[in-house]
């Protein structure tokens, strides 16, 4: 094979000193791997030489049990790579390259310096994340001599984490204040986009800073100190940022609760928090649909008060777009109109520092039964990692416009909607209504109209999108964009593919980031311009992240394998409890693996160490013996070119144990169809085994899912189940009409 040299991207199976017993290869030793390509510039040959040694030798990946080779030099298989912008991915190709262009002007330009960067903050965390935290932010008061302090094992003792214990330090002014001395007053903090076309509105950081001030205020006359809860269900206007913003300054801890759940699901969380005051506003549209978020409050604020807490204050913003005032429901003496009040208070507000380890809000996190967990993340040790995961994930620099599709009743909408893209002084675009309103190309018609270049989303969107077709994307120019990102599930490597190709040109490096509500920041994510990107592979750990994939018994896998995706040691973004429950959090994320955060997520890392999330491990299935995550069988089932998208739910099987049970809409256009139901089942037949076919094909015109694009598989599993009497609440849906299409559709 001829092969042309080009500049030096290396993939490296080697990610640091406590990993390299296991491939038995000293990092230290060896210069870059050269990258070579074919004449056609589709085949990739990955070369290294050890020391002095010539080019003839390839580098492999060796086996954790060998001794090292005689000739220190080692072999990895052929792979076919494609170049950032010079053409699209097809499934050909195992890996995309990052282009000599973007990696010349990226944060880390290189696997080299990720992996210097890398070692220094497994090797010293201490040093590695106080160096950051000293020189990135500002500090009151410095934290003492011990930088962090932790107990992973309940073997030990109670879990406790804690990251620059004894700092005194505010996270909004660190957002606003620190950013607007820096000479950024003017600059966009906030582009506002309305449900409806046409609307818009924007915030400099100082503008943003003087209506953070006015509610901090307002909410002090009302009684709010430090400490206290406030919650938040408010859709995705300005002022929901402004909220958490203002209650941050004044050291009240806020409880955002996503403008989809329930009066039920609100009352519980209030019940839980016991909140001073609750924010809402009187309306919102989502599309054509109006949703009147005021009298679902008014119904939770009933019945968390027939259950002992009552709350005194409902602060309600009338969004004019949406419902009149006059047509709205109001309680004298307990509801305010925020515009009647938050105006009159003065623009500026002293700001109440508070301990790096003093609460910065609460998230509950439901499961399909029990009480939702309260995920308690605190000041400092959050503010720092949700700043750097954002900074170098995205690559971001000064004149980028970040939009992040997230609602902020999720952690993606807390982490990466308003504290990290702020502390880092980006323009953030919010947009309030549905990404296919009015057509399923509002999503580019936004980007080319706020030139954004950083475009964060889920695969659930994506799929969505896909379905729809190309025109819908390639009417709109998004020449703007240069770095996407998935968020919320594995994204499969056809849905990748899509994503790369169509909606960023060929011309984008895709972040695909795996962490949780729990881990506050990005705990496994590319770096985009540093590490070649197999398509689905979330590849490598960020800094400080010691990622370990053990098997049943807790013990770690070496090398190519899957299992159960552990962490051990802690990193500054983790959460440091849950609400109230104590026990309930080392019983859930500890007891599982003592020593190890469980993160309740299956993986697998394949020979060049790059690693692929399987889904939680409680949506794998037992099929006669044989262990198959959902994920796997949903990506199979979408790599058909007449599958637009696809759920996988288990369900009991006389003879199996647990049967395969899928849920697949067709490619618009595509008529449901026996013909078509043996494609599919022999593409899963195909690509992973016999025992993962699928035992039932249920035609599904659309997926359950709520607002933010999250599969609700709770439901299917009921229906699959045929427990249709259990369904629960489907008041989270974007449009819970789909329910009943998809019981009709069960004997089809």
């Amino acid at each position: 094979m001829k092969s042309i040299s080009i500049s030096p991207r290396p993939i490296i199976p080697l990610l640091l000193p406590q990993l390299e017993h296991r491939y038995k290869i000293s990092r230290l030793n060896h210069r870059l791997p050269l990258l070579h390509l074919d004449s056609a510039g589709r085949s990739l040959l990955l070369m290294a030489s050890l020391n002095n040694h010539n080019h003839n030798h390839h580098f492999r990946h060796a086996d954790s049990t060998a001794s090292p080779p005689s000739s220190a030099v080692a072999k990895i298989s052929h792979l076919k790579a494609v170049v950032l912008g010079d053409a699209p991915a097809s499934e050909e190709d195992d890996v995309v390259l990052p282009s000599h262009e973007f990696s010349r002007q990226a944060l880390v330009p290189s696997q080299q310096k990720y992996l210097e960067m890398y070692k220094a903050s497994i090797e010293n965390p201490a040093g590695f994340w106080s160096g950051i935290a000293s020189s990135e932010f500002y500090w009151k008061q410095r934290w003492g001599d011990q930088v962090y302090s932790e107990n992973l094992d309940v073997r030990r003792g109670n879990i406790k984490i804690e990251w620059f214990k004894g700092g005194i330090t505010n996270v909004c002014y660190n957002c606003l204040d620190r950013n607007i001395d820096a000479g950024l007053a003017d600059k966009i903090a906030l582009y506002w986009e309305s449900n409806e076309p046409g609307f818009d509105a924007t915030l400099t950081y100082s503008q943003l800073l003087q209506r953070v001030c006015q509610l901090a205020n307002y909410l002090k006359s009302v009684g709010v100190r430090k400490g206290d809860a406030v919650v938040v269900y408010l859709p995705m206007l300005m002022e929901l940022p402004i909220t958490m913003l203002a209650c941050t300054r004044i050291g009240a801890v806020h409880s955002v609760v996503f403008a989809g759940f329930s009066s039920e699901s609100l009352a519980q969380r209030i019940v839980d928090c016991k909140p001073k005051v609750v924010i809402t506003c009187n309306a919102v549209k989502r599309g054509p649909k109006t949703i009147f978020l005021k009298d679902i409050v008014d119904a939770a604020l009933i019945d968390s008060a027939n259950k002992g807490i009552s709350v005194d204050v409902c602060l309600t913003y009338e969004n004019q777009l949406a419902l009149k005032r006059e047509k709205t429901k109001w309680k004298e003496g307990r509801d305010i109109w925020w515009e009647d009040v938050v105006p009159k208070y003065p623009t500026s507000c002293d700001v109440e520092w508070v301990d790096a380890e003093d609460p910065l809000f609460l998230l509950y996190t439901s499961g399909s039964t029990g009480k939702p967990k309260g995920v308690l993340h605190t000041t400092g040790g959050y503010m720092v990692y949700t700043a750097t995961t954002f900074k170098y994930a995205f690559d971001y620099k000064d004149s980028d416009v970040y939009w992040c599709t997230a609602d902020c009743g999720w952690i993606t909408g807390h982490s990466y909607v308003t504290y990290g893209p702020m502390l880092n002084g980006a323009t953030i675009l919010l947009y309030e209504g549905a990404p296919n309103y009015p057509d399923p190309g509002r999503c580019w018609d936004i980007v080319d109209k706020y030139k954004v270049t950083i475009f964060y989303t889920a695969p659930t969107l994506v799929r969505s999108l896909m379905r729809d077709g190309d025109e819908y994307v390639t009417r709109y120019s998004r020449k703007s964009l240069r770095v996407l990102g998935s968020v919320g599930e594995p994204i499969n490597p056809s849905a990748w593919r899509w994503f790369f190709n169509v909606v960023g040109g060929s011309r984008c490096p895709i972040s695909d980031t795996w962490w949780q509500t729990e881990t506050g920041g990005f705990m496994i994510t590319p770096l985009p311009g540093a590490w070649p990107q197999k398509p689905g592979s979330a590849t490598f750990p960020f800094f400080g992240v010691q990622p370990v994939i053990a098997d049943e018994k807790g013990v770690e896998l070496d090398g190519e394998c899957s299992g159960y995706l552990c962490v051990k040691s802690s990193w500054p973004g983790a959460f440091r409890t849950l609400y109230g429950d104590h026990e309930r959090y080392e019983t859930t994320y500890f007891k599982p693996f003592p020593g190890y955060y469980f993160t309740g997520d299956g993986c697998s890392r394949d020979k060049d160490g790059y690693h692929w999330l399987t889904g939680r491990v409680d949506d794998v299935i037992n099929v006669s013996g044989h262990r198959i995550g959902t994920a796997e069988v949903e990506s199979a089932l979408v790599s058909h070119p007449q599958c637009a998208e696809a759920a996988v739910v288990g369900v009991e099987h006389q003879v199996k144990g647990q049967g395969i049970y899928a849920f697949v809409t067709p490619v618009e256009g595509i008529s449901y169809s026996e013909e078509l139901r043996k494609s599919l089942i022999l593409t899963v037949r195909t690509q992973i085994g016999a025992f993962a076919a699928p035992d039932k094909i249920h035609w599904a015109p659309a997926l359950p899912k709520t607002r933010s694009g999250k599969i609700m598989r709770r439901i299917l599993r009921k229906i699959a189940a045929r427990q249709l009497d259990e369904l629960g609440d489907t008041s989270t849906l974007a449009d819970p009409g789909v329910v009943d299409q998809l019981i009709k559709l069960a004997d089809t």
